[in-house]
């Protein structure tokens, strides 16, 4: 019966190892991975956002200040908007930035970041690795330097190549000047803000897009354009940057969490962006859309104001409501947004383009200055 007894005991012990190690190893292919990717929790500090009003220019320019004090700021603006972006950080008291994110070599973007790199102390510059893309039609206009003849030259004005190039160059001049530490954006990279505030990259993923790909619409640096999401506590926020249907498209393939509280609108609200499927797919209670009244792209498109209202979303524009700040601790529904004026126009009334904002039709990828040509009278 003693022996009848201990082999009972023994097969029971093989099960029970048996059953142990699958939950050990459900537990590590699913439940680790899950526990990795599952933002800190909150220390009940004030998280703040600030939308920059960086127009009347299409442009963005994003500040986020975590409870500890961390400060991030996503992209700087048009060329001339650094002032604007230095004035919003000495407003704020932020003294150095922890992260500066060039989401895409556009001048929209990073047309103001060398102004504020040089008067800022930055530590960590973050872009996509790529510089601008010059159609052809102007790189050919490059002509090469004269042979040295003896003779005192005249000076010439730059080829037009180098001219729209302008402000990437700067930009990289301002960087490699400033002694931050450079990365290349890196799909699933987290950084850490401290007191429970996480950044995540989550585009662009290799291989990155090439021209053939945007041919139908759309325009290669937006579609390599770098995507973020914040998360702290029980708020969320997707920064999509000028992301548009490509990128879209391949982040909704992938196993990312874009769910998110608020949607940063891509690309000013352009209709090359903001897809169907993808506002499923985010499920967002408040759009923000950073443009410029000036824009000439129709930003933003009424097929995506659409979209969204149709989404039951909460929505801010920076072109008629300036500066939008949102200010939360991470616990549910505690967000509060402050804009810095009042409209009395629709927010739900897009504006009429004059100008295609896609790589197919010339898009003036190098700025978009000065007002756009006033409406003629009929007499």
């Amino acid at each position: 019966m003693a022996k009848r007894s201990l082999k009972g005991c023994g097969c029971a012990i093989a099960v029970l190892v048996v059953v142990l190690g699958a939950a050990g190893f459900a537990g590590w292919k699913y439940i680790l991975p899950w526990w990795k990717l599952k933002p800190p929790p909150p220390s009940g500090g004030e998280l703040q956002v600030h939308v920059l009003d960086v127009g009347p220019g299409n442009g963005d320019s994003i500040l986020i200040i975590a409870p500890g004090g961390k400060a991030v700021l996503v992209d700087a603006g048009d060329t001339g908007k650094g002032k604007v972006v230095l004035e919003a950080l000495k407003r704020y008291n932020v003294q150095q930035l922890d992260y500066f994110v060039a989401t895409h070599p556009h001048p929209d973007h990073i047309g103001g970041a060398d102004e504020v790199i040089k008067a800022t102390k930055v530590l960590n510059v973050i872009d996509n690795g790529l510089g601008p893309d010059v159609p052809e039609s102007v790189a050919g206009q490059s002509k090469p330097a004269p042979a040295a003849t003896g003779k005192k030259s005249t000076p010439k004005k730059p080829d037009k190549s180098s001219a729209v190039t302008k402000f990437y160059d700067e930009y990289k001049d301002a960087v490699s000047q400033s002694g931050a530490h450079y990365e290349k954006a890196q799909v699933g990279a987290k950084y850490d803000l401290g007191q429970g505030v996480r950044l995540t990259v989550l585009a662009p993923s290799e291989p990155l897009f090439t021209k053939d790909q945007v041919k139908t619409g759309g325009n290669l640096p937006n579609a390599n354009s770098i995507v973020m999401r914040l998360d702290y506590g029980d708020f969320s926020m997707l920064l999509p940057g000028d992301a548009e249907e490509q990128t879209e498209h391949r982040m909704l393939t992938k196993d990312l969490n874009l769910n998110a509280k608020v949607l940063k609108v891509g690309h000013h609200g352009s209709k090359y962006a903001t897809t169907q499927d993808f506002v499923d797919r985010v499920k967002p209670e408040v759009a923000i859309i950073s443009c410029g009244e000036w824009n000439r792209y129709g930003h933003p498109a009424q097929a995506v104001l659409d979209r969204l209202r149709a989404a039951n979303v909460k929505l801010y524009r920076t072109d008629l409501q300036g500066e939008i700040s949102i200010t939360t601790r991470g616990k549910e529904n505690d967000s509060v947004i402050k804009t810095a004026k009042e409209t009395k126009s629709d927010l739900w009334l897009g504006r009429a383009a004059q100008k295609d904002d896609s790589s197919r039709s010339g898009f003036i990828a190098y700025g978009d200055f000065g007002p756009p040509p006033k409406a003629k009278t009929v007499k």
